[in-house]
C-alpha cells in the first residue's frame, strides 16, 4: 500500500549515534494551544537505523492513520514515556513552564535513560542534563520527534474522548479543546468545566 506521506528522516539521529550516542530520545510536546484540557510531552527512543514508514509530524497524518502508526511505534521502541501537565498547572505556571514540565515528567518516566535528546523547536530554558539537540520543525525533520509527536498526539486525543464522556456539551470528542466555533458557544452557554484554562480565556469576549 502507498503512503502518501513521506517518512521523517534519521539525518539528525544518525550524526548522534556517529558522535557514540546509543540512546537518543526523541522529544514532542501537542496541546499547547487548546483552551481546555491537558498538554501532553512524549519521549521516544528508537532502535539505531530502524524507519517506520509514514512516521512524520502527527499534524499531516488522518486520525486512522496515527493510531495506526503510534501501536506500531510503541511495538518496536526501546522505550517511550508520557508526560502531562493539566489545566490548573497551566493556569498556574503559564503554559511555557507547564510545557517543560510535562517535557521533565515524560523523561523521569522513561525506564531507560536516553544519552542525548533531540528536542522538536528552538532552544528554551528547558535544558536536561544531557546533551541537546533542539531541531526547529523537528517533528517533520526527525524520525525520533516525528515518532513523538504521533504518540503524544493519539494519547493526548483519546484523553480527550474520554473527557468528552463526562463533559458532552462542549464537544471535546470533535475539536479535543481547541477554540472552534461550537466550542465557543458552548461555553457561552454552559460556562466553563474544570477542563478549561482560565488562562486562556480570560480576555475573550465570550
Amino acid at each position: 500500500m502507498k503512503n502518501p506521506t513521506k517518512t521523517a528522516s534519521l539525518d539528525y539521529e544518525e550524526q548522534l549515534y556517529a558522535q557514540g550516542f546509543v540512546h537518543i530520545g526523541g522529544v514532542d510536546e501537542v496541546g499547547r494551544g487548546p483552551l481546555a484540557g491537558p498538554v501532553a510531552a512524549c519521549v521516544v527512543i528508537m532502535p539505531q537505523g530502524l524507519m517506520i514508514p509514514g512516521v512524520n509530524d502527527s499534524k499531516k497524518l488522518s486520525p486512522k492513520r496515527r493510531k495506526e502508526l503510534a501501536s506500531t511505534i510503541k511495538k518496536h521502541a526501546i522505550d517511550y514515556a508520557l508526560g502531562w501537565a493539566d489545566a490548573a498547572l497551566i493556569d498556574e505556571i503559564n503554559i511555557l513552564q507547564a510545557t517543560y514540565t510535562a517535557m521533565s515528567r515524560a523523561l523521569e518516566n522513561l525506564k531507560t535513560p536516553p544519552d542525548a535528546l533531540l528536542i522538536d523547536g528552538v532552544q528554551g530554558k528547558w535544558l536536561p542534563d544531557m546533551p541537546c539537540t533542539f531541531v526547529k520543525g523537528g517533528d517533520s525533520a526527525s524520525h525520533s520527534i516525528a515518532a513523538a509527536s504521533i504518540v503524544a498526539k493519539v494519547a493526548r486525543d483519546t484523553m480527550m474522548l474520554q473527557w468528552h464522556e463526562q463533559y458532552p456539551v462542549y464537544g471535546f470528542d470533535a475539536h479535543k479543546g481547541y477554540g472552534t466555533a461550537k466550542h465557543m458557544e458552548a461555553i457561552r452557554v454552559h460556562g466553563l468545566c474544570p477542563l478549561h484554562r482560565r488562562s486562556f480565556l480570560k480576555n475573550l469576549d465570550l
